[in-house]
């Protein structure tokens, strides 16, 4: 057991001065679920259960750690169990929108997602009424922004789909280094960094990203999967090009993720030199596609590594280098979509827990992009564990022949 943490040490005195109390034995509790020390958390579980077992928070306390290691069938019966104590407990529903949307039951995920906590900053700067999914005919519609990278790289491909359902125009609210990227997405009249004032144009209606699924009615087998939906400026893609002279595979490689994200540490490679195993390949240029976290971490030895991120301003410029590779190795952050949005052959590192929902359950391929394959941890592997399949795929992917520079890369690897 690692050392007790001033955290911990002040849980568990607390605990001791009132050794039924409700506060205490969830504080605990919760505060080891983030250490990941989960049988001991679920020592205190029972205690509450034993107690309280009228209580909503254990039931769904304990079912959001049941879904994160992937016992779903027992994680929905937690989580209903909760609801039916407490119909109005938000934070459940929510939670309950993870695992239906993880196993492809949408129509009710999707619902179950509108009890998310809502981005306040939208909503306080405009006066038009929130868009619930009545018709867009002759109507504007304004787009906040939501979520992370990624998040907005997946949802904006509704666009189109707004416009086919007649929104006059649509405008979409993003991160500033999303910005010029998003500026290429079909049928979108403005992409605005969020904090730039709005131009002087009235809005009928504003909405926001993770509500379109839900409006638009997206099913399993209706996923908008036309790629690609977002394009690199064509002089950024050449002036790659002299930077990646050569004839050999060009694999991009991302490793980390935004480490604010709740499941970070379990997504993201501990370094670079989790890649290591890659090095035995020849004839494989890598590319690094970090920017920020992990971007000056040095590759291991043999790894021929070019590291991009001092010519990188933004996401338009990883795009246009994108377009210049075979392949994207990346872990389940947003060059995972960037690439999948690109329609490149990108493979994604999947954790097994906390596994995110939009990777639905056992499968190696993803309905919301079609050039993905998924590369998943089993119950209590490591990333090192993983790097086996990918090498063996990657000698596979590297047949004599194929051409380099982007577009003609052999998809199936398995």
């Amino acid at each position: 057991m690692p050392p007790s943490s001033p955290d911990e040490a002040t849980l568990r005195q607390a605990l001791a001065a009132a050794p039924d109390s409700l506060d205490a034995l969830m504080d605990l509790a919760n505060h080891l679920v983030d250490l990941k020390r989960l049988g001991e958390a679920r020592t205190y579980y029972e205690r509450v259960f034993a107690l309280f077992p009228d209580y909503p928070g254990i039931w769904h306390k304990h079912g959001v750690l049941l879904m994160w290691e992937q016992r779903e069938a027992e994680a929905e019966r937690h989580l209903r169990r909760a609801l039916e104590l407490n119909p109005s407990f938000s934070r459940a529903r929510f939670s309950m929108s993870y695992l239906l949307l993880r196993q492809g039951r949408f129509e009710e995920g999707w619902l179950a997602m509108e009890s998310r906590p809502l981005s306040v900053a939208l909503s306080a700067s405009v006066t038009e009424p929130r868009w619930q999914g009545e018709s867009l005919a002759g109507r504007s519609l304004l787009i906040g922004q939501e979520g992370g990278f990624g998040d907005m790289l997946q949802l904006c491909r509704y666009v189109p789909i707004l416009k086919s359902r007649g929104a006059a125009r649509v405008g979409l609210l993003c991160q500033p280094a999303l910005e010029r990227l998003l500026d290429t997405v079909p049928g979108l009249d403005l992409a605005l960094a969020k904090g730039t004032p709005l131009p002087d144009r009235d809005w009928d209606l504003w909405t926001l990203p993770f509500s379109l699924p839900h409006h638009l009615g997206t099913r399993l087998d209706t996923i908008p999967a036309s790629i690609p939906y977002l394009r690199a400026a064509p002089g950024l893609v050449e002036a790659w090009r002299p930077r990646l002279d050569g004839k050999t595979l060009r694999v991009g490689l991302a490793w980390k993720g935004d480490p604010r994200f709740e499941n970070d540490r379990d997504r993201s490679l501990p370094h670079l030199r989790t890649f290591a195993p890659l090095a035995a390949l020849d004839g494989i240029r890598f590319v690094s596609l970090q920017k920020g976290v992990g971007e000056d971490e040095d590759p291991p030895p043999g790894l021929d590594l070019l590291k991009a991120g001092p010519w990188v301003k933004d996401f338009a410029d990883t795009a246009a280098l994108m377009e210049t590779l075979d392949l994207v190795i990346a872990v389940d952050s947003a060059a995972a979509h960037l690439a999948g949005a690109l329609g490149r052959p990108c493979w994604i590192l999947v954790p097994h827990y906390k596994a995110d929902w939009r990777w639905l359950t056992d499968r190696e391929d993803s309905p919301w992009y079609p050039t993905a394959r998924l590369f998943r941890q089993g119950p209590g592997e490591t990333w090192d564990e993983v790097m086996p399949r990918v090498v063996s795929a990657l000698t596979r992917f590297q047949a004599p022949g194929l051409a380099s520079g982007g577009g003609s890369a052999r998809l199936d690897a398995r």
